[in-house]
């Protein structure tokens, strides 16, 4: 997994990255190929932003969260980009053996006449 980290009007900081990739670390469990995250930290008077855009299996997701604390920020935006992933994998899950279960119930109704 390919983790850049870039920060906005702020200072950039190695215990800020070293958290971002501890977090984003788990994302790539999900994903079949490589994995490319692109995180940006900003500070924006007294509001702590973190967004993330994930691009792996052919897809983007993307998220932003705001809070007045840094980490808060990177913990919510995590876990959100986290069941974006998980509920898109479980739509395409459901929508395969939705297919074979539609397939084999047409065949044996087929097979029942």
């Amino acid at each position: 997994m390919q983790i850049s980290v870039t920060f906005r009007h702020m200072e950039p900081s190695s215990t800020l990255k070293v958290y971002v990739e501890q977090k984003l670390e788990r994302l790539g469990k999900l994903f079949y190929r490589d994995v490319e995250a692109n995180v940006v930290l900003s500070v924006e008077k007294h509001r702590h932003r973190a967004e993330i855009w994930v691009k792996g299996d052919k897809t983007t997701f993307n998220c932003t969260e705001e809070k007045e604390d840094m980490y808060q920020a990177i913990d919510l935006v995590a876990d959100k980009i986290q069941r974006q992933v998980k509920k898109y994998k479980s739509k395409l899950h459901d929508r395969k053996s939705g297919r074979d279960a539609r397939a084999s119930a047409s065949t044996q109704t087929s097979k029942k006449m």
